[in-house]
């Protein structure tokens, strides 16, 4: 599995193969389509390490994090948001133009003959990622290159379902947060890969400085990054959808929860409301 990781353009159409072998085998939403008012789109973004980066040129899994005003801050995660129905429909007409990201998918013109509603749904879903992923890190729209679609995933604290697409950045090493994103992150592939970096995250629930408050501790899957001065943990829906990703291309699946190191958090009454 290592050796995808030596030439960019072969993992990129490995990855476009496979996951375009996962969903033929049935229908990739569900037959009554997206409910609107619980759906989200996410990018899940891949790009080349910029220069300044030990592993330069490398291909890595680029996210956001989370800034203080917003859900769930300091969580990494991928680009994206819920589904604005009139403006992602219309936008979604333009990506099937000559050119486009998704005229560009090698399969495109069979879902669109073979599987026309889902094709239309996949369209609006790739609008609002491209949308969102502009609006909060200012992504080139038309330097992303389509590559597949991954499983939703149900979002444990929050009535959502997220529907990750998967796309490759071309050219850009700069990015411009606004309020909603904290920082921008790039994630090693080559990192993701190693059993090492794997944690057993102890999550304490409520307030710790009130004693008269319960604190509930809970164990997850989580990954560790080691960046600059203090580290960055991935974990939650983000974490879950990165190891099916890993799972489809590399064949790789993490230690057993039981067997990592515990690496300690907090959740504090802000979590579910950020801060405003």
């Amino acid at each position: 599995m290592q050796d995808l990781l030596k030439n960019n353009s072969t993992l990129i159409e490995h990855i476009i193969q496979v996951l375009y072998e996962r969903n033929t085998s049935g229908p990739v939403f569900s037959p009554e389509g997206i409910d609107l008012t619980t759906a989200s789109a996410v990018m899940f973004l891949l790009g080349k390490l910029p220069k300044k980066h030990p592993k330069a040129g490398e291909p890595s899994l680029i996210l956001n994090k989370r800034s203080v005003k917003v859900k769930q801050p300091g969580d990494l995660c991928c680009p994206g948001g819920s589904i604005a129905p009139r403006l992602d429909s219309f936008l979604s007409r333009i990506l099937k133009l000559p050119f486009m990201p998704l005229n560009r998918w090698s399969y495109w013109s069979h879902w669109c003959r073979q599987r026309p509603q889902e094709a239309q749904l996949l369209a609006l879903l790739f609008a609002t990622c491209l949308r969102e992923s502009l609006e909060e890190m200012r992504l080139n729209p038309c330097g992303v290159k389509f590559l597949g679609l991954l499983p939703s995933q149900s979002l444990v604290m929050f009535d959502r379902v997220i529907y990750p697409l998967v796309a490759w950045v071309n050219h850009q090493y700069r990015f411009y947060p606004n309020w909603e994103v904290e920082k921008v992150i790039y994630i090693p592939l080559r990192d993701l890969l190693n059993p090492e970096n794997y944690v057993r995250y102890r999550l304490q629930m409520g307030d710790p400085s009130n004693p008269g408050q319960p604190s509930p501790k809970n164990d997850f899957g989580g990954f560790r990054l080691a960046f600059q001065d203090e580290p960055e943990l991935l974990w939650g829906a983000t974490y879950r959808f990165t190891m099916v990703f890993l799972d489809y291309i590399f064949g790789f699946t993490p230690p057993e929860i039981t067997s990592r190191p515990v690496f300690n958090g907090i959740l504090d009454r802000n979590y579910l409301t950020g801060k405003q």
